[in-house]
């Protein structure tokens, strides 16, 4: 049987690039070596290039092929795992469906949604997700920080609407740092979101269905010394990581359950992540949903389908064959 060509599709215009890359290094490890090709595939900006042993090569944008050694390559799937746009807002999702090419990911729709923190958790809430106490701010708009704090008390949270990797965002501890915490997270995204503080435990659950049927990954619970889990924590290992988290199992199976209900509520496809924070005396409340989580050897994906007891080279085909054959 012939090999499948597998673009996975990394880099992006955000300032998660670099992350995406290390997404990128894990899903080629990950993706089984004998059923595919993999290949890598970098976009910034207008740059589109496949990463081959001899050098970059141009992608063609009309297909989404290349040129190898002078012969015309095309991609059976791409696995995208940009985070931040194009590839986790719906853009190229909705390239991908004009041209016919299968992906992994959300599609367009539930992809741009999920991207906008607050449009995603407004039209959850309609649904009865709860969600903090939120202010949305577009560029040019203003607010008085009184009146926020009257509304939304302190700490509170700002954040671009439409960003991740907590990049951008700031706990606000006091009236002063709101405005400049708002300037920040204007610098990474064109909308923002003021939110109120929800103490309790953080916990988040990935989740994938497939023709096979579903699958609810354990949760894993966070615990930071930071004052949110924040990109320090992310990335740099400051944080504990603990999978199963240490809730009951009534509440690890809301949890589940909360999260199988937002999968289909948003039309979801492959693996996605929703994170949560449980009030000490409440229901769980939803922070956001990735619809292109994090890849690496450490993220929360990897660790809960080991936690799970799955192998990852089978749940990387089950997700690529299920939209193959579809």
């Amino acid at each position: 049987m012939m090999k499948r060509n597998i673009a996975i599709i990394a880099g992006g215009d955000s300032s998660e690039y670099e992350v995406s890359l290390k997404s990128a290094a894990g899903l080629d490890s990950f993706i089984d070596k004998e059923q595919y090709d993999r290949y890598l595939v970098t976009i910034k900006q207008g740059e589109w290039v496949v990463h081959l042993p001899e050098g970059k090569v141009p992608i063609d944008k009309n297909d989404f092929s290349f040129l190898e050694s002078g012969e015309k390559r095309r991609f059976d799937f791409a696995y995208i795992t940009i985070h931040g746009t194009p590839g986790e807002d719906g853009r190229l999702q909705a390239y991908f469906d004009l041209i016919g090419l299968p992906y992994s990911s959300c599609g367009m729709l539930a992809s741009a949604v999920t991207f906008n923190k607050f449009v995603c958790n407004q039209y959850l809430h309609n649904f009865g997700v709860k969600i903090a106490r939120s202010i949305h701010l577009f560029r040019g708009e203003h607010v008085v920080a009184s009146e926020v704090v009257q509304q939304l008390g302190l700490p509170l949270f700002v954040k671009p609407s439409d960003g991740g990797s907590s990049f951008g965002v700031t706990k606000v501890l006091n009236e002063d740092e709101i405005q400049p915490a708002i300037e920040k997270a204007f610098r990474e995204g064109k909308e923002v979101v003021i939110e109120s503080f929800i103490e309790g435990t953080e916990v988040t659950c990935g989740i994938y269905k497939t023709r096979k049927g579903e699958r609810i990954l354990p949760v894993t619970e966070v615990v930071t010394e930071n004052e949110f889990f924040d990109y320090n924590a992310k990335y740099n290992g400051q944080v504990r990581e603990i999978t199963p988290a240490r809730l009951s199992q009534e509440w690890t199976e809301r949890v589940q359950a909360e999260t199988s209900k937002i999968y289909d509520l948003l039309g979801a496809k492959g693996l996605i992540r929703v994170d949560y924070i449980i009030p000490a005396d409440g229901e769980p409340v939803l922070l956001e949903i990735n619809t292109t989580p994090g890849m690496t050897a450490t993220s929360f994906i990897p660790q809960q389908v080991r936690a799970a007891g799955l192998d990852i080279h089978e749940v990387m085909t089950e997700i690529i064959e299920n939209e193959l054959n579809a």
